[in-house]
């Protein structure tokens, strides 16, 4: 038999939370959609960080989550849409850039482009 958790999610764009129930062979994503929870996403495959979440309390599985590096998996962040429940949960949206910024930040965050500038070879 199929285990179910409840999942907390706390959208801090939209200012609501959603309480759902997912089973534990369903994408916590698909199963808030279906639900009636409008949440943010993009690829749907766990390719970037538009459904990225820190996990609050609980545990969660997400093999397929590739936008994600192994070390902000360990700090806590998940992606809605390729994650499994493995216990209750709680977890809260994150900002898409900020989550970007963590994991891409080191080799793009050197600052902004200045616009005007002369190139080299002008």
């Amino acid at each position: 038999m199929l285990r179910s958790y409840t999942v907390r999610i706390h959208d801090r764009q939209a200012n609501r939370v959603h309480t759902v129930r997912v089973p534990e062979n369903r994408y916590i994503l698909q199963s808030a959609e279906v639900q009636g929870a409008a949440l943010p996403f993009a690829c749907r495959n766990g390719a970037c960080t538009t459904c990225a979440v820190r996990i609050l309390s609980g545990t969660i599985d997400q093999p397929e989550a590739m936008g994600l590096s192994p070390k902000l998996r360990e700090q806590g962040y998940a992606l809605l849409c390729v994650s499994y429940p493995r216990s209750d949960l709680e977890v809260e949206t994150q900002d898409e850039d900020e989550v970007y910024e963590l994991q891409f930040g080191r080799y793009f965050g050197k600052g902004k482009i200045k616009a005007g500038l002369p190139l080299d070879d002008e």
